[in-house]
């Protein structure tokens, strides 16, 4: 059978306050024209569909459309919450998403109420057995083990173990086939596992300390995980495949270095899983440009449509900023290169500080910041000494 991994697909985020919607919606159309291509079996989304747990009505329209052109086109649609997303609404909509078969699961279940999920390929007849782990926050991995395993997880200190009690659990029916022959077996889960590399934009606090699991977590009898989390496409050593997708579009300048992907998945019960990145290329490029002003606007055309971080190296000056906008309207973000800004002013002792004058502390806290201009510094003066009573 034939499967088409993605995630992180963050509908709504917006990025230095330019909404990216136009994008988004771009790659996501994209996606779908890529599943009917390869005529795909199934979609595995793996959490974060959304940036915000209160996603726009715009956001929304989206992504349920997306949802629904996959599935009017015969194809499995199976997409688990991130940590992104607001998992109790998505089980609020479960039953309605399930008319439209549509798959969609917010909160960890047990495998015989539903946490292990089965569907027939069309293509070939066979049977796949899908356990899906939406994303758990420590508190709640605690409660779902207890649910689910019966295991006294009060006990239990490590996050790993009360996944592996859950996966456990779901991945139960592997292997049984309704009509007695052998299942594909695929696991699906949004968390972060031992030693996988940032894409550049996840949330620290809920990818680090206790929040990741070792590739072990996941067995041999498993034929491929698709995980999501981690925005950059990668495969992390295990005894099963596991693969995470990474994101289709870069979220933020962190990730400007990123491949952007979809995974075509085939696979049998009886062979491994190979899988093929299908590249995503509807996204504005995001780069981060550096140089004085002069370097960077000697050729602007350059820059395409791309979304600009510039960082600057030279002085600041009074409309510096303006000056590069207007030649750079796509600069979402200009600053003075942090490294020419520490190696201007790499620091002065406090004693010296002490015995300086008002106007030369100010010039010292120009040159700190990268600020070059006369009119600023007259300007200083003028104020000075209104404040202090001279005029």
């Amino acid at each position: 059978m034939k499967l088409l991994h993605t995630s992180d697909w963050h509908v709504g985020k917006t990025l230095k306050g330019r909404s990216r919607l136009d994008e988004q919606r771009a790659v996501l159309a994209e996606i779908v024209a890529l599943a009917k291509e390869h005529g795909v079996d199934a979609v595995l989304i793996a959490g974060d569909l959304y940036e915000s747990v209160a996603p726009s009505a715009d956001a929304q329209r989206l992504v349920v459309r997306t949802l629904l052109q996959l599935a009017r086109a015969g194809i499995e649609v199976i997409a688990i919450a991130g940590n992104h997303d607001h998992g109790a609404t998505f089980e609020a909509y479960r039953p309605l998403m399930g008319a439209a078969g549509i798959r969609l699961f917010g909160q960890v279940r047990s495998a015989d109420s539903g946490g292990a999920h089965r569907f027939t390929a069309r293509s070939t007849g066979e049977e796949a057995v899908v356990a899906v782990l939406p994303f758990l926050s420590q508190r709640y991995a605690v409660r779902a083990a207890e649910l689910i395993a019966h295991t006294p997880a009060e006990n239990v200190g490590a996050y790993d173990q009360l996944i592996r009690d859950v996966l456990g659990n779901l991945t139960g029916p592997f292997g049984a086939g309704q009509g007695g022959d052998q299942t594909v077996n695929l696991t699906m889960a949004h968390l972060t596992c031992t030693g996988g590399v940032f894409g550049g934009g996840e949330r620290a606090a809920q990818s680090i300390m206790e929040y990741h699991v070792p590739g072990a977590v996941f067995g041999v009898d498993t034929h491929y995980v698709a995980l999501g989390h981690l925005h950059r496409r990668q495969r992390i050593p295990a005894p099963a495949p596991v693969h995470y997708s990474g994101s289709p579009l870069a979220i933020d300048f962190g990730e400007q270095a990123n491949t952007n992907v979809v995974c075509l998945v085939e696979v049998t019960p009886d062979t491994p899983a190979k899988v093929t990145d299908l590249p995503i290329g509807s996204g504005r490029r995001l780069r981060t440009v550096t140089g004085t002003v002069e370097q960077l606007l000697a050729d602007p055309d350059s820059y395409g449509e791309d979304y600009l971080r510039v960082w600057v190296r030279q002085a600041q000056y009074a409309g510096m900023r303006e000056d590069l906008l207007d030649a750079l309207p796509n600069a979402l973000e200009i600053r003075i290169d942090p490294q020419f800004a520490a190696d201007l002013h790499p620091g002065t002792d406090r004693r010296l500080r002490a015995a300086k004058t008002p106007a030369e502390l100010f010039a010292d806290y120009c040159a700190g910041v990268g600020v070059s201009d006369d009119r600023v510094a007259r300007l200083f003066d003028q104020l000075h000494d209104e404040l202090s009573g001279r005029t």
